[in-house]
């Protein structure tokens, strides 16, 4: 599903002030108006929603200084649709009748840090108050003192006014939204395993299911656009360039039945699509019921086995909307899980909300030592992957915007948000991206495998949800970049496990102790055989979004003054990642 304009949700700003009247209220009434309007425009200038609508802010009506000020400004809340909401204050002011106590939203404060008045005051007595009442805050200092007129954001502000409006935006969006399963569990994969609990307790969603039968009888019965579809099926044959065939003797399929196999894997991406948003065109086709679709906001498809043994896999549909173009032009790009691996989607979900980019998914393959890729190779492993290498690869669901061929203003290869993309970039990605028939003692049903290599020296991060019995949802984070190798060892490599799929090679941040003391222990300490992972670093804003839903992390690279979690964590012990765990579990998931 693609979030439309009527139901994007709204980040709240509460202005909060001291409630003396003769002459203090009066007196701090601009100012921290001006604060709170201030911190609108901000938000509103920096941070978009994954569809590329600008985010709005609902300020208060007037400021807050007692409860029923509080309270008459929760019920606008409810009204304009705010997800969640960031009290700012100059000063000292009534903590318990002022916070924001509306439950399962996230919640940050502000404390203008300045000497004429106690807003660090209020600060610290309000996060009190949270802790004591069991609903965790975000406490947002800035390091330097400022002048009472200061108008300006500081820096270190900004940073976490957007790492927590980031987060709490991803929170938001999820509610009420759904995951849908497209057939049920792959060859035993525990991803697959819906986990209603997880989704409805720690997520506020729902699970929708629908067996893969459903795509063969649309198929059958032609529920689909049949306008779109030609024109998706025109687009495939011009963009989507066959690659290499591996298969040998009988198990090469002729051209005519190739062809007929792309009318099937087009149709299967229309009917995906169609399936978890709806498509209003089905209704004047007859088929009412068909319109509507889940509502859902991230979909895995089963596929191997009961499917890929006499159908076409779903390689083409996965990639396709995993990306952010199709025959529709440049759009944004849908959450689709391979295998229906319902926890990487949900990685990838996380991820797509924080950045507004898409997500590739991945298995975490092999590593390669460094000693390993010179027996092989004969040459030596240098520079970034000089310690050695992590192989992500899968059966070509990935998206063309892991190609790499996405530039920054100085030529570096990035991932961007689907409105940055330009046409240029477009066809650079499905250029640079064959579609190989799929081999067959994998995919007996046929279809086609995306096949690239993404382009070294982008800074990625890699991530994953994992269910762990007793403890409930963790989750691990892994920083660290994309790599070139010289081309004789990639083909050497990558042919010892599959050259028909996408290959990206990781090399993870290493700080010498724990998961990350080399390669080899970040592959050895992971907790599935998948990942997702996207452009850039943003480990940190995966930790707070995870502060938020009550996941712990069991793995990360992040460094420690990054890490940005509720003020109440603190009160949990000393020891950041262990006071993580025990807030987690005394809070418990957000909605239950």
């Amino acid at each position: 599903m693609v979030l439309n304009e009527t139901n994007l949700p709204k980040i709240g700003i509460r202005p909060t002030i001291d409630a003396r009247l003769g002459g203090v209220r009066e007196s701090l009434e601009e100012q921290t108006m001006k604060m709170a309007q201030n911190v609108k425009e901000f938000l509103e200038a920096n941070l978009k929603h994954p569809n590329g609508m600008p985010v709005q802010c609902v300020l208060a009506d007037g400021t807050i200084g007692r409860v029923s000020e509080a309270s008459a400004c929760a019920e606008k809340f409810v009204r304009e649709n705010v997800g969640l909401s960031l009290t700012v204050t100059p000063c000292w002011c009534y903590g318990s009748e002022t916070i924001d106590l509306t439950p399962h939203i996230p919640k940050a404060i502000w404390g203008f840090n300045g000497t004429e008045r106690p807003g660090a005051v209020y600060l610290a007595a309000a996060l009190a108050g949270h802790s004591q009442k069991g609903v965790p805050a975000f406490s947002i200092y800035s390091h330097e003192v400022q002048e009472a007129g200061d108008n300006e954001i500081p820096a270190d502000v900004q940073k976490k006014l957007l790492k927590f409006s980031r987060a709490g935006l991803a929170v938001a969006s999820m509610k009420g939204k759904s995951y849908l399963s497209i057939g049920s569990v792959s060859m035993g994969i525990a991803g697959s395993i819906i986990d209603e609990t997880f989704f409805q307790e720690f997520l506020g969603m729902r699970n929708e299911y629908v067996d893969m039968s459903e795509v063969a009888r649309r198929i059958e019965e032609n529920i689909f656009d049949p306008e779109e579809y030609e024109i998706a099926l025109a687009w495939a044959k011009e963009n989507c360039k066959e690659g290499i065939d591996v298969n040998e003797g009988d198990a090469i399929r002729s051209q005519e039945n190739k062809d007929k196999v792309w009318e099937k894997v087009v149709k299967m991406t229309l009917i995906a699509r169609d399936l978890m948003e709806g498509n209003p065109k089905l209704k004047a086709l007859g088929f009412g019921e068909e319109a509507l679709g889940h509502n859902a906001l991230a979909a895995g498809f089963q596929g191997q086995r009961q499917w890929t043994d006499y159908q076409p896999n779903g390689d083409f549909m996965e990639a396709i909307l995993n990306s952010s173009f199709d025959w529709n032009g440049i759009r944004q790009p849908y959450m689709m899980a391979t295998e229906n691996d319902s926890l990487n989607g949900i990685t990838m979900l996380f991820g797509n909300l924080l950045t507004n980019q898409a997500q590739i998914f991945a298995d975490v393959r092999t590593y390669w030592s460094p000693e390993s890729v010179e027996r092989v190779t004969g040459e030596k492993l240098e520079g970034v992957a000089s310690q050695g290498i992590i192989h992500l690869i899968n059966s070509g669901s990935a998206t063309l915007d892991g190609t790499g061929q996405q530039s920054d203003a100085k030529g570096n290869p990035v991932m961007k948000p689907f409105w940055e993309i330009t046409e240029e970039e477009k066809e650079k990605c499905l250029q640079n991206t064959t579609w190989p028939p799929a081999v067959h003692e994998y995919f007996r049903g046929g279809g086609f495998s995306s096949q690239f290599l993404t382009k070294g020296g982008m800074p990625v991060t890699m991530a994953r949800i994992n269910l762990i019995k007793g403890v409930g949802p963790v989750i691990q984070i892994a920083e660290g970049w994309s790599v070139d190798l010289p081309e004789n060892v990639h083909k050497t490599l990558d042919q010892r496990t599959n050259e028909t799929w996408p290959t990206t090679w990781f090399v993870p941040r290493l700080t010498g102790k724990g998961a990350f003391k080399d390669v080899y222990s970040v592959m050895a300490n992971w907790g599935a055989n998948h990942s997702a992972f996207s452009y850039g670093h943003y480990g940190e804003e995966l930790i707070t979004l995870a502060s938020m839903l009550r996941i712990p992390v069991c793995m990360h690279n992040v460094d420690e003054n990054d890490i940005f979690r509720p003020s109440s964590w603190a009160g949990h012990g000393m020891d950041t990642e262990g006071s993580d765990y025990r807030a987690c579990s005394n809070y418990g998931p957000l909605y239950k």
